[in-house]
């Protein structure tokens, strides 16, 4: 090998050497630097708070829940197999619903079942600010305590949209929010038949189960899913009814587990 190739081959080791030296300082760098933020983002998921998808029941009891939001068509004859099967459900409400549908309001009211909080104009609530949330929350209950005499407790969040936010203002307002565990998609036009097992085979003792009123098969569905569930010796509960309201704690999955047994 000549002087000069040497000298040139010299001079490639060198400069492979040196970007190997600078790729292996940038790499620490970027690493020194992503760190904080993996540690924030640790810390900010283990602070995240949730909502209560569940209770942790022995009993074998459930709760079946409807968001009424958009149609009405069906509210009447939800109420009637409702009635058939002596079962109170729950209904989350939206107070633009609520407006135009006043007397579905009454009736289910009258019928027993409950009228709860599920915002006024039906919007992401974690896109907006807290004072938006509070509006939202406040005008829908003052919606409904004008037709039913009563002022719900519990609110669920349109779309399941929730963030630490909206979780606190639900918290200054003395009520609690609500999601679910079993989510039967009837609003995603799935059979009467698809409904019913996906449910059934769900369910558990302390599920909350979700429905909409205005679902093109849920009328359909529902018996079924009430004879399903009575034969593997569930019973029915409206939501505010099964959750617990002190003495417990909310695990991971949002899950109620009573401080003792309940």
């Amino acid at each position: 090998m000549s002087v000069k190739a040497y000298r040139v081959l010299t001079k490639r080791h060198l400069a492979l050497a040196v970007m190997a030296v600078f790729l292996t300082a940038l790499a620490v760098v970027i690493a020194a630097a992503l760190i904080p933020y993996a540690y924030a983002n640790a810390a900010a998921a283990a602070k995240r708070k949730l909502p209560i998808y569940c209770t942790d029941r022995s009993n074998k009891v459930v709760s079946i829940t409807f968001d009424a939001a958009w149609g009405d068509e069906d509210t009447g004859e939800l109420i009637d197999i409702l009635d058939r099967y002596q079962v109170k459900a729950s209904f989350f409400v939206v107070g633009e619903w609520v407006d135009r549908c006043g007397e579905s309001v009454k009736a289910l009211s009258e019928a027993g079942h409950e009228i709860l909080n599920h915002s006024d104009t039906h919007p992401n609530m974690s896109q907006l600010s807290r004072e938006k949330m509070l509006r939202e929350i406040s005008a829908c209950n003052d919606k409904i305590q004008a037709i039913t005499g009563k002022c719900p407790t519990l609110f669920r969040a349109p779309y399941g949209d929730y963030n630490n936010a909206l979780l606190e203002t639900v918290e200054t307002m003395n009520m609690y929010c609500i999601q679910w565990d079993v989510d039967s998609l009837d609003w995603k036009g799935l059979s009467a038949d698809e409904i019913v097992k996906r449910v059934v085979s769900q369910t558990a003792s302390g599920s909350i189960l979700l429905f909409h009123n205005a679902a093109a098969h849920t009328p359909e569905a529902l018996p079924g899913i009430i004879e399903g569930l009575r034969d593997k010796g569930y019973s029915f509960l409206p939501v505010s009814e099964m959750i617990y309201y002190e003495n417990y704690t909310l695990n991971h999955e949002g899950r109620q587990i009573a401080d003792s047994a309940g």
